[in-house]
């Protein structure tokens, strides 16, 4: 095979793989600890009043209002406001309570579980970026109406999630951000199985930026890729305003693929905002678990990130810069890597973006003994291998591998670190654990 063809060849593989399902979605695996003679009971604390199969999540969108009706009710373009509201997961046709409990503890299926995205409703939108302005004698000042209009928007997301929050068992906020070629529905999907298997128990939602556009080169990943960049500004203020809502405990970030770049951006700039306010992001925003799943994103623009608060000793701490300032311990704050060395779409991508070192495919053979003990040393960090494949290129093991879902189910529900009782994973060095084979 030429060059030209193999390239071909890697392009199709590489869009079809990171792309998103179909508007239904048959639902995952079950994690495996609900399967098995040493299984954890899945729905035993869930109020009667809430076992019934459809399941309601947050959305929070920077995506444009579809055009038809009838179809999905946001597309793949821009939105200069950001919308949120309620998207309702059906699981299964007609399939009563009892039997989605059984086939979600069962270790193989007879019939699949297909989901299905039903009635989506917006219950509130901001003003349009950038702000209107007036410039004053004394300078540049946001107009009055646009800051009301911010503001009540504002606490009217928080009374939403104030709302949820009184009928969830714990206070807790799991926010799910996806990947490239993405669309609504998928994402609600996605997120909508995932806070199934976590047992209801918490506020979910998804910030849904406008992936899924056909313009530009490989099947739109360029424009994906800046769609992603623009939804920054917009997923902070999302994690500011959420992680502040008065009775949120903790506030947990899950980002995939692509999704994970947007993530940590917007965390590199909201870690500078607790610095300058001299906190840290877990006393700020609430944030507990940051989980970055199968990162398409490049090893040294993540580092840059994740460490830009320590790299910078001239940012202001308080009022001036300080470059000897103790940061704030953030006890609370977790930050989880799903990683995989066999992942072949993360492969292609760094091949076909000109960065081998992807985040997604680190191998503790690629760091020396220095840098594993400086890792470690952070104890706040930890990097879970995840070796051989559950679907054709290895991208998908969030829902496809079972030990997967069930290492994320403990993390989050059952608050375990690695190799607690109910968490097996191999230690490999350092802050590097690997998942069982399946």
């Amino acid at each position: 095979m030429s060059d030209q063809h193999l390239r071909r060849a890697l392009i199709v593989a590489f869009a079809w793989v990171l792309q998103g399902c179909s508007s239904t979605l048959p639902m995952m695996p079950t994690p495996a600890l609900y399967a098995g003679e040493n299984a954890k009971p899945l729905f035993d604390d869930l109020p009667k009043d809430r076992r019934h199969p459809p399941l309601d999540l947050l959305f929070v969108t920077d995506r444009a209002p579809a055009e038809r009706a009838g179809g999905s009710s946001y597309a793949a373009g821009r939105s200069r406001s950001l919308a949120f509201g309620s998207a309702t997961v059906q699981f299964g046709k007609d399939l009563p309570w009892e039997g989605l409990v059984k086939a979600s503890t069962a270790k193989q299926r007879v019939e699949p579980v297909r989901l299905e995205l039903g009635s989506t409703t917006e219950r509130g939108r901001f003003p349009a970026t950038p702000f209107e302005v007036v410039v004053a004698p004394d300078g540049v000042r946001r107009v009055p109406a646009v800051v009301e209009a911010y503001e009540t928007a504002k606490h009217q997301l928080q009374a939403e999630v104030a709302s949820r929050l009184a009928v969830v068992g714990r206070k807790e906020v799991v926010l799910f951000v996806h990947g490239y070629r993405t669309s609504f529905e998928q994402a609600a999907l996605k997120m909508g199985e995932l806070c199934h298997f976590l047992g209801r128990d918490f506020v979910c939602a998804i910030f849904t930026w406008p992936a899924g556009g056909r313009r530009g080169s490989l099947f739109g990943y360029g424009f994906d890729r800046e769609s992603s960049e623009y939804a920054v500004e917009d997923l902070l203020k999302v994690i500011r305003i959420v992680g502040r809502t008065p009775g949120v405990e903790r506030l947990h970030l899950i980002g995939h693929s692509r999704g994970t770049d947007t993530l940590t951006s917007a965390l590199a700039e909201l870690s500078v905002e607790a610095y300058g306010l001299r906190s840290s992001p877990d006393r700020e925003y609430r944030i507990g678990n940051v989980v970055l799943v199968a990162p398409d994103l490049d090893g040294d623009v993540a580092v840059s990130k994740i460490f830009k608060v320590f790299s910078d000793p001239d940012l202001p701490f308080g009022g001036n810069a300080d470059p000897s300032a103790v940061i704030p311990p953030a006890t609370g704050l977790k930050v989880t890597l799903y990683v995989s060395p066999d992942d072949k779409a993360l492969a292609t991508a760094g091949w076909l973006m000109g960065s081998f070192a992807r985040l997604g495919r680190v191998d503790a053979t690629m760091l020396n003994a220095e840098q594993i003990s400086a890792l470690a040393s952070l104890r706040a960090i930890d990097i879970v291998q995840v070796r051989g494949r559950t679907d054709f290129f290895g991208h998908g093991y969030l829902a496809s591998n079972p030990q997967v879902s069930a290492d994320i189910v403990a993390l989050l529900r059952y608050d375990l670190r690695p190799n607690e009782p109910g968490r097996f994973l191999e230690h490999v060095t350092g802050s590097f654990w690997q998942v069982p084979r399946p």
